[in-house]
């Protein structure tokens, strides 16, 4: 059995003394955001990866008119009456104009071309023998056959994509497929983002310092997840200049966005700050490892999540916490944490007492088709390095002190391509 990991020295602490569980942390999050009611036109090639403002509508059934589903030919199934020959007395394009079908004789006719008056059949041109004019069908034809009716894959007026949809390049395909060049979008969230901390440096990196990991990781983060991201820079360990530079802000974005400087250290003065400046806390402290200091608050009109200074305890709080937010804030769908079932492919005991996020890699499959799971670092909250060979993130409860191979898990992968089914 693999040993206990040594972990923070917070882990001696009574197990989850006057914190939030993770439930009840996700739910204060939420309740600082509410969705974003304005919204903006955009050109649907511009769109990908915004989200929609209002469900839209097919305008037209679709297809448009009866065609050929294949290439063949076209016919009058009685037109054969017993015989499987037939003249061949033109041909059908796609993009030419709907004709008639010629009677006691076929047409060639090519995938997407309109069908042509009267014709009830397309035989593909693999059921076909061609000679000196002719076309000879291998085998008798059924009425209907091979043809794609006008409306058959949608009807006018259906649904296209619903209001709170993440525009993907499919999306955009089916719009262009109906004519339709302008969509109405959500406006993109305004989140601020700065850190804290003397030890940040700003370019060269003096004797004591470190360069300031969080920040361009949640402005990438954030940039992703469809907000658009302000960068506030880098603040200084003292909570005056940080009630100076927080004052009036609030009201210029939907949700301002810290690290570090929210625990209980002589140098965390976020909340306080926060106070100063005319803000409110709303919630601190998740029995989470690691993330254990999260504030949630308000300033003037946006809500305010400090996160902890720890890099991968940032990286766990934006996706537990923050990406929620911005999903409401999008009027988006917000899906749990870790909604994947997996199986442990690793020993593991830990101190029980908090829900502990850990990066995973994919090993494979079980017999069951469940995704098998090795575990990744060693519980260390201020090192990104696991993170950059893992496969997505994976949660363990608050009781949970044994973990076993092949015990039940639930994680959250990175790209959903190909890995959980």
């Amino acid at each position: 059995m693999a040993r206990v990991d040594a972990g923070c020295g917070c882990d001696s602490l009574a197990p989850s003394t006057g914190m939030m569980d993770i439930a009840e942390a996700q739910k204060r999050a939420l309740a600082q955001v509410h969705p974003i009611t304005n919204c903006q036109s955009v050109c649907v090639s511009d769109a990908l990866g915004r989200t929609m403002a209002h469900t839209v509508y097919a305008a037209e059934a679709m297809p448009f008119f009866d065609n050929s589903a294949m290439d063949g030919f076209a016919l009058r199934c009685a037109d054969l009456d017993g015989g499987c020959c037939l003249p061949i007395a033109g041909t059908v394009a796609a993009g030419d104009l709907p004709g008639v079908q010629p009677k006691d004789a076929a047409l060639r006719i090519f995938t997407g071309a309109p069908l042509p008056a009267g014709a009830d059949a397309v035989v593909m041109v693999e059921a076909c023998t061609e000679k000196a004019g002719t076309v000879h069908f291998n085998q008798s034809p059924a009425i209907g056959q091979n043809i794609r009716r006008a409306g058959s894959d949608q009807a006018a007026g259906q649904g296209l994509v619903a209001a709170g949809t993440g525009i993907g390049a499919h999306h955009i395909g089916l719009f262009a497929a109906n004519g339709i060049a302008e969509i109405d979008v959500v406006r993109r969230p305004r989140v601020a983002v700065f850190s804290t901390g003397d030890e940040l440096c700003r370019g060269v990196r003096a004797t004591g310092q470190i360069p300031d990991a969080n920040r361009p990781m949640l402005l990438a983060l954030l940039a992703q997840a469809g907000a658009e991201a302000i960068d506030l820079g880098i603040l200084p360990d003292d909570a005056t200049a940080t009630a100076a530079a927080l004052r009036g802000i609030g009201d210029g974005y939907d949700l301002i966005l810290s690290s570090g400087a929210v625990s209980m250290g002589g140098k965390d003065h976020i909340r306080d700050a926060l106070a100063a400046a005319g803000g409110e806390v709303h919630g601190w402290r998740v029995a989470l490892k690691p993330g254990k200091p999260v504030m949630f608050g308000r300033l003037g009109g946006a809500a305010f999540t400090g996160l902890p200074g720890n890099p991968f305890a940032v990286h766990v709080g934006f996706h537990m916490f923050v990406l929620p937010q911005i999903n409401r804030l999008l009027g988006a769908r917000i899906e749990p944490f870790a909604p994947v079932p997996a199986v442990a492919g690793f020993n593991w005991i830990r101190k029980a007492g908090r829900a502990e996020v850990f990066p995973v890699r994919l090993l494979g499959h079980d017999d069951h088709g469940l995704p098998v799971l090795q575990r990744l670092g060693q519980s260390v909250s201020a090192t990104l390095l696991p993170l950059s060979d893992a496969d997505g993130l994976a949660i363990v409860p608050a009781d949970a002190s044994e973990i076993q191979t092949g015990a039940p898990l639930f994680w959250r992968p990175f790209c959903r391509t190909g890995d959980i089914t």
